[in-house]
């Protein structure tokens, strides 16, 4: 899920404070990046993530350009400098900055309100609705909360339908004082303000970005990555064992977690960051326009407003993560993360024209995070001041359970000894509806209760737990890997599918 960039937030203060009290050694290229080898070959080791690539940019050179390991588990291809990812969240950054072209071009500003740009586009809070801007969206205050219309992109419903549905979608927090992570909330954004133009997102990220510093493996459309014989493969973590069982198409939330490419292309993003919105001597985008993006919007280490100045942590911004390294100079960063297979990082000392991306193709366990960090503390110090890979450990296995659906798995609970009866199957049978999810079909299928989720249809079996509740095998990036409830209550008149219960309340009701 995208959604994982919420962790490069969460250990900030974690990583942020100062660990060497004496002045720091004078900074090393050469020394940081001959250790670079021996420790991503020690850190795939003890991960084992099957692929990894990195790109380090320092003062407008690209100085260490490499892939490692495998692009598949069970064939043969090796990662290399230009095998596409899918980089989930760390295309929120790319997207601020296509956006920021278009700002600094006249086109839009970041405080145009979304209702002047997209009258089609609601929140459920009316004042919030009407003064939402760019801006807010950008930096996650929209009071949106985390995973709202992600279900819905499970499920297969299109970007349009999506964000129709999110006006049903009640706030989470106050607006714009609040930090609620949203992929949607992005997505509507960079969406808003891409209509003047006449063009669709993924062309405007063509023209404006990708065709113009020479992003040539780098697309926001799924359909790029699929057909790219270099590319690496998902690759889900099931306890320790990381296997490719699954694929994942983020064209609904493309501004947001939707781009594929290679550290090659992104070395030269890099670069555009660094150098201020100038890519080989040629200005792609206004410099005040691109700032924008790097300062501070709201404290994202705390879910409730604070007083100015009381933030303990990180910052987000517009698209980054803001916030100071040890030595207190501005960093910027993201995570990005698909849970079925794709964890991504890239982070950026901008005082030192110092950056770094790394992209792998596994469940997130920090491997990218601690890649990019120990190579910051290799340059700044000579060695790394933090074990990350250990630190980061229980932080991402709490993380990815706390932003996984919390409803039973119920391959892992005791079965009842003396389960009740369900009743005849055609009792159960008919049409369910919920606002926000759509229509649910209850068929029998020779003795076997199936149930089809909108708005594909797609067809589940249902098997008897106990009385009139049953289980299903479930498997998405927001709701996890799981046999998941499904209990019909009042009878036969409303059923809740318990995992869906994580933005609504995951009830339908009977229709027919």
């Amino acid at each position: 899920m995208a959604k994982v960039t919420l962790l490069t937030v969460a250990f900030a203060t974690l990583i942020c404070a100062p660990v060497q009290t004496e002045a720091p050694a004078t900074a090393n290229i050469d020394l940081a990046l001959n250790k670079m080898d021996a420790y991503i070959g020690d850190a795939m080791q003890k991960t084992g993530v099957p692929g990894l690539a990195v790109a380090v940019v320092y003062r407008g050179q690209v100085l260490f350009l490499r892939g490692y390991g495998l692009r598949k588990l069970g064939e043969t291809a090796k990662v290399d400098p230009d095998t596409v990812f899918e980089i989930a969240s760390v295309s929120k950054p790319i997207a601020s900055t296509i956006v920021a072209s278009l700002v600094g071009a006249g086109t839009v500003s970041w405080d145009d309100r979304i209702q002047s740009l997209d009258p089609d586009f609601a929140l459920s809070d009316q004042t919030a609705n009407q003064q939402v801007t760019i801006r807010d969206m950008f930096a996650h205050r929209s009071g949106l909360p985390t995973g709202a219309g992600d279900v819905l992109e499970d499920l297969g419903y299109s970007r349009p339908e999506i964000l129709r549905r999110i006006r049903l979608v009640p706030l989470a927090g106050q607006f714009r004082e609040t930090y609620h992570y949203s992929n949607f909330g992005l997505t509507e954004g960079a969406i808003a303000a891409t209509l003047k133009t006449g063009q669709s997102w993924e062309e405007v990220a063509q023209r404006q970005l990708y065709a113009k510093i020479a992003m040539h493996s780098t697309s926001s459309r799924y359909s790029d990555y699929e057909n790219n014989p270099n590319k690496a493969a998902l690759h889900y973590r099931h306890g320790n064992v990381f296997s490719n069982w699954f694929v994942r198409e983020a064209d609904s939330e493309a501004p947001a977690g939707g781009v594929s490419s290679n550290v090659r292309d992104l070395a030269n993003f890099v670069k555009l960051q660094l150098d201020d919105g100038v890519f080989d001597g040629q200005r792609i985008v206004d410099k005040a326009a691109l700032d924008e993006t790097h300062k501070p919007e709201i404290c994202a280490a705390v879910p409730g407003p604070l007083p100015p100045g009381k933030c303990p942590g990180s910052f987000y911004g517009l698209g980054w993560n803001v916030g100071k390294d040890a030595t207190g100079a501005l960093r910027l960063s993201h995570s990005g993360a698909f849970d079925l297979g794709s964890a991504t990082a890239v982070y950026l000392v901008p005082s030192e024209r110092i950056g770094i991306v790394v992209l792998t193709n596994g469940t997130p366990v920090g491997l990218p995070e601690s890649v990019c960090l120990s190579f910051l503390d290799f340059y700044r110090y000579g060695s790394a001041q933090v074990d990350y890979l250990k630190a980061l450990k229980p932080v991402f296995e709490n993380l990815m359970k706390e932003t996984q659906d919390s409803s039973p798995d119920y391959s892992k609970l005791k079965p009842p000894t003396n389960p009740s009866p369900h009743r005849q199957l055609s009792a159960y049978k008919g049409t369910y509806v919920s606002p926000y999810y759509g229509k649910l079909q209850i068929d029998i299928d020779q003795d076997r209760l199936i149930m089809r989720l909108p708005p594909r249809g797609t067809c589940y079996e249902l098997t008897p737990w106990d009385g009139d509740t049953f289980t299903y095998y479930f498997a998405s990036e927001n709701t996890g890997v799981a046999r998941r409830g499904v209990k019909f209550l009042d009878g036969d008149k409303q059923l809740l599918v318990e995992n869906l219960a994580i933005v609504n309340d995951g009830v339908f009701t009977k229709a027919n």
